[in-house]
């Protein structure tokens, strides 16, 4: 038992020390991230690797489902006004690029169909590494694709605001709530509990991230939440727990599988990120809102990031916010029936 707990304080101490680390760097889900590293470190440098306790994996995907959940806001969502036909064309037409690239990936050799359409879809990235391997999916083919599409879009996105707009990203950050950090304790822990049941008495896909997400979502939506948010801690432990599980799921064949997956799928995340940019085009014109606040709402990942580039640059927040928000509900609630469908059919012939 010593040993066993000296290896599991010597993974969280080696987890806080790369999240600081990531941090500073401005690199997105710092802690998801460093779990991710630590715990393939671990699985491939150690005899017996950390394993993490079950309930620990579902508390950590119930507080990605309220994190979710809290984004939903009923203002923010009428901030669509006018607008709200041609965003949802947009928000499907971007479900529909997700899915082409995501079938393309899918022709790869080392990638399966239900694998490559959860890890191309733009959107809701933690959320769609808790569901993958509940099902169907490679876990660690989606969280490598996933987070790399999240980098590409944040580390490109100051660029593109030079150069494209000849704006600064600027030094905002996007808030996530107010109130008294035991209020948005309290709210993770109720609507944890509620939603855990809630899920598997109605049989949800994935319940443990979903049905807390309902559940947050229809009390954000009543008003009831009065702008409360995640502890900003308890956030980040969850997702560490979560890179964790990813991380030392990891064994060296499947490592190399996943690096023979990488240059397909960076090709994949460059035409999708590049198929939303047009996406953006046909909204300004759609719309007549400035191409600056249909860009930044259409960004395919990376949230808080685009929602403080969306304040530093002068864009209208609440408008890019309410459309991140639509696409993130659609891509969450529809990659389980589209992984149901995807896994009845037989596998394409490889590449």
């Amino acid at each position: 038992m010593p040993a066993r707990f000296a290896h599991a304080l010597l993974v969280a101490v080696a987890v806080l020390a790369v999240t600081l680390a990531l941090g500073r760097l401005a690199v997105p889900s710092p802690a998801l991230f460093a779990g991710l590293l630590v715990g393939l470190v671990d699985a491939l440098a150690v005899r017996a690797p950390l394993a993490v306790p079950e309930r620990a994996g579902t508390a950590a995907q119930a507080a990605v489902g309220v994190t979710t959940g809290t984004l939903v806001q009923l203002s923010t969502l009428r901030a669509l006004g006018e607008h709200w036909l041609p965003v949802v064309l947009v928000v499907l037409a971007t479900l529909a690029l997700s899915l082409g690239t995501g079938w393309l990936l899918g022709r790869h050799r080392d990638v399966d169909a239900v694998t490559g359409a959860f890890a191309l879809v733009a959107g809701g990235a933690s959320g769609l590494v808790v569901m993958a391997r509940e099902l169907g999916a490679d876990q660690r083919v989606v969280a490598v694709v996933q987070y790399l599409r999240v980098l590409v879009v944040v580390l490109s996105l100051p660029l593109v605001l030079q150069l494209g707009f000849g704006v600064s990203g600027g030094s905002a950050t996007a808030g996530t709530g107010g109130g008294p950090w035991w209020a948005g304790a309290l709210l993770l822990a109720g609507c944890s509990l509620a939603g855990l049941r809630l899920g598997r008495l109605a049989r949800l896909p994935a319940p443990s991230l979903l049905g807390p997400l309902l559940v947050t979502a229809v009390l954000s939506l009543s008003g009831l939440t009065d702008g409360l948010a995640v502890p900003a801690l308890l956030e980040q432990l969850a997702y560490a727990v979560i890179g964790l599980q990813v991380g030392t799921g990891f064994t060296r064949a499947g490592l190399a599988a996943v690096a023979r997956v990488l240059p397909a799928a960076l090709a994949l995340i460059a035409v999708g990120v590049a198929g939303c940019a047009g996406l953006a085009v046909a909204l300004s014109a759609a719309t007549g809102l400035p191409l600056l606040d249909t860009y930044l709402a259409t960004t395919p990942g990376g949230l808080y990031a685009v929602l403080a580039a969306a304040v530093g640059s002068g864009a209208d927040a609440t408008f890019v916010l309410s459309v991140q928000v639509l696409r993130l509900l659609v891509m969450l609630l529809a990659a389980p029936v589209l992984a149901r469908l995807l896994a009845g059919r037989p596998d394409p012939p490889p590449a």
